[in-house]
């Protein structure tokens, strides 16, 4: 099952419900997959003993499930496989918003946010589909072209699964908000645009002679699956 195929909304609950600004909230599954498809990073954030933390990491969408990957002893792997309330977000900065005053510069973004709990996952080959999309998120077809994984290293990683049933997305675009009074203030207002960009590649010392120089191209293909 993909976006396209999943129920089209997802419910508002207490805890979704956007309620600063809630024009700005996204419920449509389709939005908020293509939000999470676009992200390198997720934070995760989880509570022990009352004492918070917000963990930085690399994940990939499946479907309606979000992956998460690391070492078995890892106080998050640990955490999450206990069945701790987690809460997963992403965020695209897509410009700087320069108003006429300092209270109304903002930034364009799109954000989501994915409650629940995660579930350690044990099966053999879900585990595998999870690492290579893990792998395809940061690079398409990159699984493909790699040295086949080793059961050794799949038993050695462990992979979560948290199901996307109770999320939303907040997008702010367009010009400064700002007041009338202000509008012939002399200075320069409007959107400065941010974009994400790949630079050139760097070979590896050991890359063997002869072999086709990555395309950096390839990376405009990420979220479009």
């Amino acid at each position: 099952m993909d976006a396209a195929t999943s129920s089209s909304m997802l419910p508002v609950t207490d805890r979704t419900r956007v309620r600063r600004l809630p024009a700005r909230g996204v419920f449509d599954r389709a939005a908020i997959y293509a939000i999470l498809d676009e992200a390198f990073v997720c934070h995760v954030a989880f509570a022990v003993d009352g004492q918070p933390y917000a963990m930085p990491t690399g994940f990939a969408r499946l479907d309606d499930a979000l992956y998460l990957h690391g070492a078995a002893a890892s106080r998050m792997v640990r955490q999450l496989a206990a069945g701790v309330d987690v809460c997963v977000t992403v965020t695209l900065v897509d410009g700087l918003v320069l108003a006429r005053s300092a209270f109304h510069h903002s930034v364009n973004y799109r954000s989501a946010v994915v409650l629940g709990r995660a579930r350690l996952v044990t099966d053999v080959e879900e585990k595998r589909a999870a690492l290579r999309q893990f792998t395809n998120h940061v690079v398409p077809g990159r699984w493909d072209e790699l040295r086949p994984i080793t059961d050794q290293e799949i038993k050695g990683t462990a992979v979560l699964a948290l199901p996307i049933e109770e999320a939303s997305a907040k997008v702010r675009t367009g010009p400064p908000l700002d007041d009338a009074d202000d509008l012939q203030w002399p200075v320069w207002a409007g959107v400065v645009p941010l974009s994400t960009a790949a630079g050139d590649p760097l070979p590896d010392v050991h890359v063997l002679p002869g072999l086709t120089p990555f395309d950096r191209e390839r990376l405009r293909q990420r979220g479009r699956a």
